[in-house]
């Protein structure tokens, strides 16, 4: 047989799976984009939530600031109350390197009946901070916590360092709410 047409049939089954690949992509980018992204975690748990659900209202910066701050309003016991929930609170980078920065994005999700309203939130060092997405967050809706670790903002090398974002808010039962992060930092 000729090697024309022993190659032909290869070609052309190659061209049909590719083809077919083509159309899978395409339908799969359909479907997220007309039922909405569902986004889970890098580690494959599950961050249930849809990206309409991320409130980005008043958007702010927590940084290294443990004193004052304005004091906490309770809704009025009776009524429906915020519930603040954070799937998963803690993240471990896992060995970095002396100079890096790492960052993590954690969700804060209101399970509660009534707006969820973030009083102040603080991290426990200077070489962290995090930016949330929002300040007041609506029953069934979440803001994201974009955590950012400098290893380099002082000389951890050869730690392991733990940091945290410490969030405060109108939830009678959780007023103060934690998320950490931690690394071994390498020594050179």
């Amino acid at each position: 047989m000729p090697e024309t047409q022993k190659t032909l049939p290869k070609k052309a089954d190659a061209a049909r799976r590719k083809k077919r690949r083509t159309g899978f992509l395409v339908l799969v980018a359909a479907a997220a984009i007309g039922v909405g992204a569902y986004v889970g975690f890098a580690d494959g748990s599950d961050a249930g939530y849809a990206q309409e659900d991320v409130v980005r209202e008043q958007s702010f910066r927590a940084v290294h600031e443990m004193e004052g701050g304005p004091r906490i309003r309770f809704l009025p016991a009776g009524q429906p109350q915020p519930r603040i929930e954070i799937p998963r609170s803690s993240h471990s980078f896992g060995t970095i390197g002396a100079k890096d920065v790492v960052t993590q994005t954690f969700v804060i999700r209101n399970a509660g009946q009534a707006p969820l309203t973030i009083a102040r939130a603080y991290t426990t060092c200077g070489c962290t901070v995090a930016d949330i997405s929002a300040r007041v967050i609506p029953p069934g809706k979440v803001a994201l916590a974009k955590i950012r670790f400098d290893a380099g903002f002082h000389d951890t090398r050869g730690q392991s360092v733990q940091r945290g974002l410490i969030i405060e808010s109108n939830d009678r039962g959780t007023p103060k709410a934690e998320i950490w992060v931690r690394a071994s930092v390498a020594s050179f």
